[in-house]
């Protein structure tokens, strides 16, 4: 094959990579929304029941009555689609460079692993994440410290997260993490370099997703005090999460946010006690 025919091959493996990452954030989304879609009760009375996803709709079941198997699958299911939707944007532009190095070494005949076994390890994090947003959303229901629209109950312990997401903010964890996510190229230089064999691939992006939900995990928990499943609060974080790692001065926006945060859960919890 010519250079030419592989220089035109290459410049079509970057659209791919394009199009896929377009069409799992999009595909995301729309699963999202068909279940916000079904969540409008019209103004119905909730009190005794709790929100749970059946596979394309929410419905609705006892709200004491024990979590089936079924009903944490989907749950599950629920936050592992939303959490891809909601951070495959901020991971393009890493993703996008791991598939130009890649084009680059196979133009000087050398072979890197597909791109695909980066993304997947990436994502694999934010799975583990939904897990654990799974199980912890199961905890607020069976202490009925979550209301039937799936938001915190208590105007205290609403108020606590958000002084805690404040407080992260600022912490040395989140300034070490958040620096892996905004700088792509050091990060795979520090960590090994980019790698030939799929598996080593696939630790490199499960190692930058590990720093990714390490950034980001408090700022998940905003979901929890507005609304699992409100649109507007999922879009607005991806929208944050997406100007931390991209944006000049992203670590200034990141403590101006976790300033605003911890304002708001103090002024929610004097408010809560007077």
């Amino acid at each position: 094959m010519s250079s030419s025919a592989i220089e035109a091959v290459l410049r079509r493996d970057r659209a791919v990579v394009v199009v896929a990452l377009a069409l799992i954030t999009i595909l995301s989304w729309v699963y999202i929304l068909v279940l916000a879609r079904t969540m409008d009760m019209g103004g119905m009375d909730m009190t005794g029941w709790r929100m749970v996803s059946t596979g394309l709709e929410m419905g609705m079941a006892p709200a004491l009555a024990p979590w089936s198997t079924w009903q944490f699958a989907w749950m599950f299911v629920m936050w592992a689609v939303m959490m891809i939707g909601m951070m495959t944007p901020s991971v393009a532009p890493m993703i996008l460079i791991y598939a130009r190095v890649g084009r680059q070494a196979a133009l000087q005949g050398r072979t890197l692993a597909p791109t695909g076994w980066f993304a997947g390890g990436y994502l694999s994090a934010w799975v583990g994440f939904a897990l654990l947003a799974t199980t912890a959303q199961w905890v607020l229901e069976r202490t009925t410290l979550l209301s039937p629209m799936m938001e915190v109950a208590s105007n205290l312990l609403g108020g606590v997260v958000l002084i805690a997401i404040g407080v992260y903010q600022w912490t040395p964890l989140k300034d070490v993490c958040l620096r892996q996510c905004q700088s792509p190229l050091v990060f795979i230089q520090r960590h090994g370099g980019f790698r030939r064999q799929p598996m080593g691939s696939l630790s490199l992006g499960l190692r930058h997703g590990i720093f990714c939900v390490g950034c980001c995990w408090a700022l998940m928990l905003l979901l929890f005090v507005g609304g699992i499943m409100n649109l507007l609060w999922i879009a607005a974080l991806t929208i944050f999460i997406l100007a931390e790692k991209v944006v000049p001065g992203g670590r200034t926006v990141a403590r101006m946010a976790g300033t605003g945060f911890a304002a708001f859960g103090v002024w929610v919890l004097v408010k809560t006690f007077l």
